[in-house]
């Protein structure tokens, strides 16, 4: 069995998340961890000690828990949500770790986190390798793939009941397909997810399977390798989903590809290695994910004649004062202001819904009324400024929301699933200026 890991600690806005750093090469790789597989998995599970131990040979290996899991600090109460927060999270660690740029691994449901993380940091993702994960968990009208959402209780259930259970391990049939003939396995997998989570714990997290981001698989400029084992019914469709989204990227069907390593693990190690040490650096270009928000006063032209002109300009210096320390306080970036109207953008979009509310409330207290508009999409750098279809798009939905509403596209509901944030549904809506339809969400008071 493994020893026990040097065990660190990133800050991460007051939450303290564990990583370890195995190995001295020159490339640095970082794992995304997904539910099962904590800092102490090696101790329980000789094969990630063998995976993780190569890792560290051709890497400088960055590894980590979870917020919430293993040795890293619990989740708090009104949190960011899991995509968002765990994208944070990994800054936190890169930066504690002296990691400016790092190849990325990950598998399950760490996929949908490094997907995002990849998007809208393509300068510190130098390649990205995806084993037996997917875009989004389950079935939808556009997305015939994955488990039936009518199941998605029964599966929550199912971990509750079965997780670290030493007769009945959750996910037995599928963790590890080749090792189940191995009579030691199913203890194995028990001390596994024992170490990974509590029960409460890992039914809490498994929000992050309500996550979407299809509409984010454009943007990932890194070199891709998606794998999965050829015989794997429940990955092989949405790892071909993403092999065929993910610019570039290249799909490898092996056995040694399952989620917990298989009875291959030197054979996953040796893909990973091939993969990432024979990378070319290449320029990325200027595009980037982003949240953008926009913001109006509702009927400022008649307030500006019924005030006067110096009255309105102190109104708008109130007004202006107000927005800018929302910003501060949510940590958004003011683009640009004209008249009446803000344009900023954020690094996720949870922390900008939650700013257009606190600026709605704030505004109301200046007796004003604003609209606010939000979306999440690809942007191009121009310096300090931002540019693109998803800009154009921000402003149109701001410019259809009502007085004292926060409205938001579909892409931005799907990314802060499990976040705690409701929506309304305002319908399907043909944009001024914009190809396509859109579906609008309110964000509920």
């Amino acid at each position: 069995m493994g020893e026990f890991p040097v065990v660190r600690y990133a800050d991460a806005d007051g939450v303290f998340i564990a990583f370890e750093v195995r190995g001295d090469a020159a490339i640095d790789l970082v794992r995304v961890p997904g539910l099962s597989g904590s800092l102490l998995s090696p101790i329980v599970d000789p094969v990630f000690g063998t995976v993780w131990g190569q890792f560290a040979k051709f890497s400088r290996f960055i590894n980590f828990d979870r917020r919430g899991l293993g040795l890293s600090d619990p989740l708090l109460v009104g949190g960011a949500p899991p995509l968002e927060q765990q994208a944070a999270d990994i800054v936190a660690v890169m930066d504690a770790a002296g990691s400016d740029k790092a190849a990325f691994y990950t598998g399950v449901d760490g996929g949908p986190v490094a997907i995002l993380f990849a998007a809208m940091y393509p300068e510190r993702v130098t390649a990205l390798v995806l084993n037996s994960t997917f875009a989004r968990m389950f079935r939808a009208d556009d997305y015939p793939i994955g488990f039936d959402p009518g199941l998605r209780e029964a599966l929550a259930r199912d971990l509750r009941d079965h997780w670290g259970d030493v007769d009945h391990p959750w996910g037995e049939a599928w963790f590890a397909p080749s090792r189940r003939d191995d009579p030691t396995f199913r203890e194995v997998l028990a001390r596994l997810q024992q170490v990974s989570a509590g029960k409460s714990a890992a039914v809490a997290s498994v929000a992050i399977h309500d996550a979407d981001v299809r509409d984010v698989l454009p943007l990932v400029q890194a070199p891709t390798l998606v794998l999965c084992g050829p015989e794997n019914t429940m990955f092989r469709p949405a790892s071909e989903y993403l092999a065929d989204h993910i610019r570039g990227a290249r799909l490898v069907l092996s056995p040694a590809a399952e989620p917990l390593g298989g009875s291959r693990p030197h054979e996953l190690a040796a893909l990973v290695e091939e993969f990432v040490t024979g990378t070319r650096s290449h320029p990325f270009d200027s595009r980037m994910l982003a949240t953008v928000l926009f913001t109006d006063i509702v009927g400022s032209t008649s307030l500006a004649v019924r005030q006067g002109d110096q009255a309105w300009h102190e109104t708008l210096d109130r007004h202006d004062s107000m927005v800018r320390e929302q910003l501060d306080a949510f940590r958004g970036r003011e683009v640009s202001t004209g008249g009446d109207s803000f344009f900023a953008t954020f690094d996720g979009p949870a922390r900008a819904i939650r700013c257009a509310q606190s600026i709605v409330s704030a505004a109301n207290r200046l007796q004003l009324q604003v609209r606010v508009g939000i979306h999440t999409g690809e942007c191009e750098v121009r310096g300090d400024d931002l540019a693109g279809i998803a800009v154009h798009v921000g402003a149109r939905v701001a410019a259809v929301a009502g007085p004292d509403e926060v409205l938001t596209t579909r892409t931005v509901k799907d990314l802060v699933a499990g976040s705690g944030i409701n929506f309304v549904s305002r319908g399907t809506h043909e944009l001024k200026g914009v190809p396509d339809l859109y579906e609008l969400y309110g964000v509920a008071p």
